[in-house]
């Protein structure tokens, strides 16, 4: 009986749970939903292309001149520098030593210039002058003596050896009332005007150094080159910093007014206008979108660089850059980040991009 109804039963049994199961593994479920919705282009046509923020400067990456052990810091991630506002100061002491040496020499440079401009010394010329008096009365009283000498001499009362004893006597006193007279000369014109050049050229060298060394002072101490915003801070008191430095010290930006700078791909850049519509919309939440005003294209294809990590995207593409400016919109946006950027492109004219038949 079993055998006659019960193994028929049985097969249709097993033949039915074979068939449930094979269409049961064969059931899809549906696609669960994303969990952030894909961006979406606001125009009908459109030019997709990836956006960078940046500041209104670009970004300025500011380092060191000269190498050396950072001694003070002045600002902070965030703080709003002017130009000229100092950010952080190298060690300083070896330039400050040098400058007081340069100091003093310009101080004694000028004090020797000073000494030659005010030559001669009034103490000088009184004793070359009463020098010069003395050899004139001694030249006096020895042509007296010749004199009386050649008187006795021709009345054959004074020998001849007297009389070329006393011409002698004069022509010596005669040289020394001219050497008497030329040192007394000598101060009296005061310095000699070649001596005076030297030394002015050497009161302008020492002052060409000292100039260079408060030069080399000043660069220790890195100042802002625009008006900006303190972006980010790489270095802390106490780091040595070489010159160039591994990165970039400091980074500023004028963020009060933030541009996007979009990499257009080469194979879109034939419908890419500039001047278009365009709207960039937040990665992570794409309701969020801002209006961009067109500011600039940079005529400059270039290799393409900031990867979005995108499985279809090509790595050895080439990409103009475009730069917008960000207008008002929700959310706030920062220096660095990523947004989808749609650029409305225009409707291709019939037969564009097709060979003209001869």
């Amino acid at each position: 009986m079993f055998r006659k109804f019960g193994l028929p039963l049985l097969a249709l049994g097993l033949l039915a749970f074979a068939v449930f199961h094979v269409v049961s593994a064969q059931y899809t479920p549906p696609r669960p939903p994303p969990v952030v919705e894909p961006a979406r282009s606001p125009y009908a046509r459109t030019v997709a292309a990836a956006g960078l923020v940046e500041a209104q400067t670009e970004t300025i990456s500011v380092d060191t001149h000269l190498p050396g052990v950072v001694a003070e810091l002045f600002v902070k991630v965030g703080q709003q520098v002017k130009k000229g506002d100092a950010l952080f100061r190298l060690d300083d002491r070896h330039l400050r030593a040098e400058l007081a040496y340069r100091k003093a020499a310009v101080a004694a440079a000028r004090a020797q210039l000073d000494r030659l401009e005010q030559q001669p010394r009034p103490e000088e010329l009184p004793p070359s002058a009463a020098r010069v008096r003395e050899t004139q009365e001694n030249l006096k009283d020895l042509e007296d003596s010749l004199e009386r000498t050649r008187r006795l001499y021709s009345q054959r009362a004074a020998a001849e050896e007297d009389l070329t004893r006393r011409q002698q006597a004069v022509k010596v006193a005669a040289e020394q009332l001219a050497w008497a007279e030329a040192d007394y000369a000598l101060p009296k014109a005061g310095s000699w005007a070649p001596d005076k050049e030297v030394t002015r050229t050497a009161e302008r060298q020492a002052e060409a150094q000292l100039g260079q060394t408060r030069t080399e002072l000043e660069r220790l101490t890195v100042t802002a080159y625009v008006d900006g915003e303190v972006l980010q801070i790489n270095v802390r008191p106490g780091e040595y910093v070489g010159a160039p430095p591994g990165q970039a010290l400091v980074v500023l930006g004028s963020v009060r007014q933030l541009h996007v700078r979009v990499d257009v791909d080469e194979h879109d850049i034939p419908r890419f206008r500039p001047g278009a519509p365009a709207r960039a919309a937040v990665r992570g939440d794409p309701r969020l979108q801002h209006e961009l005003k067109f500011v600039r294209v940079e005529p400059y294809v270039i290799p393409k660089k900031s990867l979005t990590g995108d499985n279809t995207e090509r790595v050895d593409t080439r990409v103009l850059q475009v730069i917008y400016a960000v207008g008002p919109g929700p959310g706030r946006l920062y220096v660095g980040q990523q947004v989808d950027v749609f650029i409305a492109a225009d409707e291709p004219s019939p037969g564009e991009g097709l060979p003209k038949r001869r």
